[in-house]
């Protein structure tokens, strides 16, 4: 009687990773370098009493060597570690598909140019698909930023607003009353055929409302349209199996909706948290609950907002409360990363780096992990723990669960 909750801090790093000087990213540490930023604008360190009973600041400090500005109790339970990603990006795809056994060994496809991103002969096969002449943006940029430049020329156009970044991704955003939540999903199902055979991991529906560039706000529609995992993910082999495997937050779009039973939206990582609860005394045996608290990566990482950051995992560390004292014997909790986003880094891209693991099941003590090579350990584990078929990459920490 197996079932594991899987809840992944978006975009928390814990130190640079072995490779991080290939990505310009030696120094970054999303918990270190925010916890010391929060510190001095808050005149007090971060408060992560449950996190670190589990062993969060553990695997930091071993996973970097750094102090952490935590007030915070020794690892008394569950198991930590940290891990490296093996995966040729440092991006949101990658790091899920790889932590369900399936790294990215191939290119994404990049629109590497910081202004005139898409050429004129791919544009051309977007008006051809959807039938809109023209779009606007068409330059890497923050999707706060972009929409408060490009809001009202949008509302007066009509035209889409499209752009990226770093990561391998196609963005469009509109408003969701003038231009219609629709027709926006349907344009960037459109975008996704054209470009997923050029392996761009993403487009992303970054819907907004507002009346003017003073209050533009994107709303919690966001869909992302992924290509599929090259392999089969421990998602599917236990699906098949016939097992369930919940997604909480944009999972199933990460996955492009394969090795999925059921789904639930939420916004905000209070309604995340708290749908997880909700599944969790409703699924059966043989279940994952998949769920990514997307907000700490696109509110605070993106938007270099330590403090908002480091308020949000407090927030998270007392709903964890909750979560701890609703596990069940049959239930292990497993926390993780896709990737860091340091909050004080320059840019506004991810970076490379480390990630946490942390392992928790009713009556365990505390257990070091260390270093794990890649984050594919952590599907092996979930393999070996529903009696699935080895996957190819990854080493279990079953036994010390």
């Amino acid at each position: 009687m197996t079932r594991a909750i899987v809840m992944v801090i978006d975009g928390f790093g814990i130190g640079h990773a072995p490779d991080a000087e290939q990505f310009g990213d030696i120094g970054a540490n999303t918990f270190a370098n925010l916890s010391h930023a929060f510190a001095r604008e808050q005149s007090r360190n971060l408060s992560l009493p449950n996190l670190s009973k589990l062993g969060l600041v553990e695997a930091c400090k071993a996973a970097s060597g750094a102090e952490i500005a935590v007030d915070h109790e020794p690892a008394t339970k569950g198991a930590y570690g940290y891990c490296a990603e093996i995966s040729t990006g440092k991006d949101t795809p990658s790091g899920h598909w790889e932590m369900t056994g399936v790294p990215v060994l191939f290119d994404w496809g990049y629109f590497t140019d910081k202004t005139e991103s898409f050429p004129q002969s791919l544009q051309e096969k977007i008006f051809a698909a959807t039938g809109i002449e023209g779009l606007l943006g068409n330059c890497h940029a923050s999707g706060t930023n972009i929409i408060a430049e490009l809001g009202e020329a949008h509302i007066k156009s009509g035209l889409p607003i499209c752009y990226t970044s770093a990561d391998s991704v196609f963005q469009v955003a509109a408003h969701e009353e003038h231009f219609g939540l629709d027709n926006l999903y349907k344009y960037c199902e459109a975008v996704q055929a054209i470009v997923g055979p050029m392996n761009i991991g993403r487009v992303i529906a970054r819907p907004f409302i507002g009346n003017d560039a003073s209050d533009f706000v994107r709303t919690g529609n966001r869909r992302d349209f992924s290509i599929l995992p090259p392999q089969a993910t421990v998602l599917d082999k236990l699906k098949s199996a016939g097992g369930e495997v919940i997604s909480v937050g944009k999972i199933a779009d990460i996955f492009a909706h394969q090795g999925i039973t059921q789904k639930t939206k939420a916004t905000g990582i209070e309604a995340l948290v708290n749908a997880t609860l909700t599944h969790m005394e409703t699924a059966p045996s043989n279940s994952i609950i998949f769920t990514n608290l997307v907000n700490f990566d696109q509110d605070f990482g993106h938007r270099r907002d330590p403090v908002g950051f480091g308020l949000a995992l407090e927030a998270f560390d007392k709903q964890l409360d909750d979560v701890l004292t609703t596990l069940d014997d049959q239930d292990t909790l497993f926390l993780i990363a896709d990737h860091g986003c340091d909050p004080t880094w320059q840019g506004s891209d991810h970076t490379r780096e480390y990630v946490p693991i942390l392992a928790y099941a009713n009556h365990m003590n505390s257990i070091n992990l260390g270093e794990r090579a890649t984050f594919a350990d952590l599907g092996q584990t979930l393999a070996e723990m529903f009696g699935l078929e080895k996957m190819n990459y990854g080493s279990s920490f079953c036994r010390n669960l």
